[in-house]
């Protein structure tokens, strides 16, 4: 599917990867979100890896840990190419939508999450995709999303 092979599991955020549980740690307490952390509604840790291009390209692996809370969603992507991204938002804040659904799915195919609306700390409305696996994990994940945000 497009440029990734991707591989999504759901885990408790304390088997996430430790360097994603960290980010979304340390983005709880920068924005001193409180104990949204405590008792999360679904987790999933999803590992992408991008195929290599042409005869010198290389291969890059990419790691996403996304938490659905009652409220909020939170996630953090790592890449090798800089540091964590992390972004936060309340679910009465943002609109979801399955990524295979979306007009850009017929242009660069993918599967996952395009996520539009107010993150933590901006004024303006944003656009973010994650990245998951059309697999169970990848699938309940999107569709819990989906359904808590329909759900405010």
């Amino acid at each position: 599917m497009g440029d990734y092979t991707r591989t999504t599991r759901e885990c408790p955020l304390d088997s996430m990867r430790p360097d994603l549980s960290a980010e979304l740690r340390a983005h709880v307490e920068k924005y001193n979100l409180g104990d949204i952390l405590s008792k999360p509604v679904l987790c999933v840790e999803t590992t992408s890896v991008k195929a290599k291009k042409g005869l010198f390209g290389k291969e890059e692996t990419s790691y996403t840990g996304a938490v659905l809370t009652q409220g909020w969603l939170i996630w953090t992507t790592i890449t090798p190419k800089g540091p964590a991204g992390v972004l936060s938002a309340r679910l009465n804040q943002i609109t979801v939508q399955d990524y295979a659904k979306s007009d850009f799915a017929k242009l660069v195919p993918d599967t996952g999450l395009n996520v539009n609306g107010l993150y933590t700390d901006t004024s303006n409305p944003g656009s973010a995709f994650i990245g998951l696996e059309e697999n169970a994990a990848g699938r309940k994940f999107k569709e819990a999303v989906i359904a808590a945000v329909q759900g405010q």
